[in-house]
């Protein structure tokens, strides 16, 4: 088969064959914090999690630099996880600190560590693949509500995705016209804001009308009237998003995090959870209306999961007007993948985008218009008809 000169190829370079640097999420810290050895797969390998007698979590690579054991089927031995093969005990810090056949440990027994940050109720990792310490003004906020009364718990969830790799679920950030095709949301007003290891997407939208959405707090409850978001990701892998939904009673405050990890190159585990500020016109039932809204968040999620597993990877995207700032995210994304003396001013400088919803809009009203149309006339018996 020929190209014509006149088709666009898809261009796709291999995908890095390192993982990025920053903070990233492992999930909630209680399911670590249970007196036993937990396995990750994360940045290529398998890791090992565990909880000292102080409740500090700990990570290592998971194989002991004896005889290579499992140590995250060993034991937990005080503050230290045992190997299951010659029960070597390896501390938080990634140290031997006892060998109980032997008279003395050995000066080089030490594995890799890796740093660690337990905070909301949730467990971060640090991964630099140059080793280095994670730098002062790197960060990640603190959440507002996660430890407070005013606020629900953590509705929590998780998935593995195979064959697709990060970047596929950081270039959502901005993305404006899936929401409307993939999410049945209508966005009235879209922008991005770009600083630093943050990149910031600022939605307002309302839902579809031609398209039937399960209520996030079931039947019998206010229709949405639409929703605000503020989400930013705080390095390659961590978003926090403050979503308020707006109802005919009041608005829902919610947090919503959309967090991920890679387990190799071409897979990766998306995480992500949601707390609701108790608002007085929930009554008792801020905890139902958390859990109805996380069901409500993870049909969006499936939907997005859907897209990734099956499309492929493209490094020239063809782009219109009103697709956003794809290259200049992905400029910004490049930080992560480079050593840090390598991060050029244009990754990491103030970048703003507001993409003009005009023409959108318009389309899509029209859109909305023409599917009810049809779908009133498919619902309305034929003239003379029992």
């Amino acid at each position: 088969m020929t190209t014509s000169p006149e088709v666009r190829t898809i261009e796709a370079d291999a995908v890095p064959n390192r993982f990025a640097r920053g903070w990233h999420c492992l999930g909630l810290a209680d399911g670590f914090d249970d007196g036993t050895p937990h396995t990750v797969r994360a940045f290529g390998q398998k890791l090992v999690v565990w909880a000292s007698r102080n409740g500090k979590l700990n990570v290592l690579d998971a194989y002991c630099r004896h005889m290579g054991g499992d140590l995250s089927r060993g034991t937990v031995e005080g503050d230290d996880v045992a190997c299951p093969f010659h029960s070597w005990r390896w501390s938080g810090e990634g140290r031997c600190t006892r060998i109980p056949y032997a008279r003395r440990v050995p000066m080089r027994a030490r594995t890799a560590a890796y740093p660690t940050l337990q905070q909301d109720g949730l467990l971060f990792v640090w991964n630099d693949p140059e080793g280095n310490p994670p730098p002062e003004d790197v960060t990640v906020p603190r959440i507002e509500g996660a430890t407070s009364d005013e606020w629900t718990d953590w509705s929590w969830y998780s998935v593995t995705i195979e064959g697709s790799n990060c970047r596929e679920i950081v270039d959502n950030v901005v993305d404006m016209a899936h929401f409307f095709y993939v999410h049945y949301s209508f966005p009235t007003y879209f922008k991005n804001v770009f600083e630093g290891h943050t990149a910031t997407q600022l939605m307002k939208g309302v839902g579809r009308e031609d398209v039937r959405r399960p209520q996030a707090e079931g039947s019998g409850a206010p229709k949405m009237l639409g929703q605000t978001s503020l989400a930013t990701y705080h390095g390659p892998s961590f978003m926090i998003d403050d979503l308020t939904y707006h109802y005919a009673d009041g608005d829902t405050n919610s947090v919503l995090i959309n967090c991920h990890y890679p387990v190799d190159e071409n897979s990766f585990v998306l995480q992500y959870g949601i707390i609701v500020r108790k608002a007085d016109h929930m009554g008792d039932s801020a905890d139902e209306v958390a859990d109805k809204l996380g069901e409500f968040i993870k049909i969006g999620f499936e939907q997005d999961v859907e897209i990734w597993r099956n499309k492929a990877r493209i490094d020239n995207p063809l782009l219109c007007e009103e697709d956003g700032p794809v290259y200049q995210l992905r400029r910004w994304y490049e930080q992560f993948y480079v050593d840090a003396g390598e991060v050029r001013d244009e990754m990491t400088d103030r970048f703003e985008f507001e993409i003009d919803t005009t023409r959108p809009n318009e389309a899509w009203r029209a859109e909305i218009e023409a599917n009810l149309a049809q779908q009133n006339a498919t619902a309305t018996p034929a003239s003379g008809s029992v």
